[in-house]
């Protein structure tokens, strides 16, 4: 790809999760509510960034419905392509696959994606039951009748099914996607525990064969080799709760509706672009004033970043 941007100290992933059923059996789909089939979307979108001494990792929500301008393609052979358009950013992943949804979010963020990481329901469910579940906690009760999800107040050990419900349930109150892109923060900073806590991770054929498991036997291109994936994995089991760091991109406020668009989210520009400076810096998002465990839905637009020990589970 061509004009991308520089490229900085340390080392920047784009996540996707995709909504793709393929290979979960009849009796999968139906005990954990997917539906039978998906359009291939990106549900999810988060930019990574492991520091460049690797003593931190920051993580950035990208909400798939924020307003974005797909950037014109063309084929240099032919000469045939689309203009550029607005748009989702989702339409980025469904229009033109990783690479485009790779140079979309470049384009909005100025931050150059070292490496592309999609993981699929399947991939999903196979990687935290490889990992031995994952618990989550909360205050309150979560529950969701799309996907079925139903969490009392407390803590939860979640097998890979079940964790599958959790990451895609957007109506257990009004704070819809960013309530979800919320919890699916929360899940991580349980991942990340699970791989410090359980001392299996360190032996690295058992961290490799986690690696394999996520990357699955797709022909897709990822990024990462098994050894990459491994070395990231031992990486981040070794980082303390307190410097891992989560946010979603500062929001400022929700457009009317767009003929062919719908209505998306715009991020507050001036606040985005400070925050993405920052991982081209490679510094910490949080600071003593900012750091705080995540918002309550009415105050998700404000949310500031927070650090992963923010996050308790008794």
């Amino acid at each position: 790809m061509k004009n991308r941007p520089n490229d900085g100290p340390g080392t920047n992933i784009l996540l996707l999760g995709t909504d793709s059923r393929a290979g979960l059996t009849k009796s999968e789909r139906r005990r954990f509510s997917t539906g039978k089939r998906g359009c291939d979307c990106a549900d999810t979108m988060m930019l990574v960034h492991v520091s460049e001494k690797s003593d931190r990792v920051s993580v950035v929500g990208l909400p798939r419905d924020s307003r974005t301008v797909i950037p014109e393609r063309r084929d240099e052979t032919t000469g045939e392509g689309a203009p550029a358009h607005p748009a989702k950013l989702n339409a980025a992943y469904a229009e033109g696959g990783p690479q485009l949804a790779v140079y979309t979010v470049e384009q909005m963020t100025n931050v150059r994606v070292d490496h592309y990481l999609e993981i699929n329901f399947r991939r999903f469910i196979d990687g935290v039951n490889e990992a031995g579940g994952v618990r989550v906690c909360t205050k309150r009760p979560l529950k969701d009748f799309a996907t079925k999800l139903n969490l009392k107040p407390g803590t939860h050990k979640l097998s890979g099914g079940r964790s599958l419900q959790y990451v895609r349930s957007r109506h257990v109150d009004n704070s819809a996607d960013l309530g979800r892109m919320q919890r699916q923060q929360r899940f991580l900073v349980g991942v990340l525990r699970t791989l410090s806590a359980d001392r299996a991770f360190a032996d690295p054929l058992r961290t490799a064969r986690l690696a394999r498991t996520v990357l699955g036997s797709t022909r897709l291109d990822q990024g990462f080799t098994v050894d990459g994936l491994t070395g990231l994995t031992t990486t981040l089991r070794r980082l303390a709760p307190s410097a891992t760091e989560f946010m979603t991109v500062p929001i400022g406020g929700f457009s009317d509706l767009q003929d062919g668009i719908g209505a998306t989210l715009e991020w507050d520009r001036p606040k985005a672009d400070k925050v993405f400076d920052a991982l081209n810096r490679d510094r910490a998002l949080t600071g003593a004033k900012a750091s705080e465990a995540p918002a309550d839905p009415p105050r998700l637009l404000r949310q500031t970043a927070f650090r992963g020990d923010k996050v308790a589970c008794p």
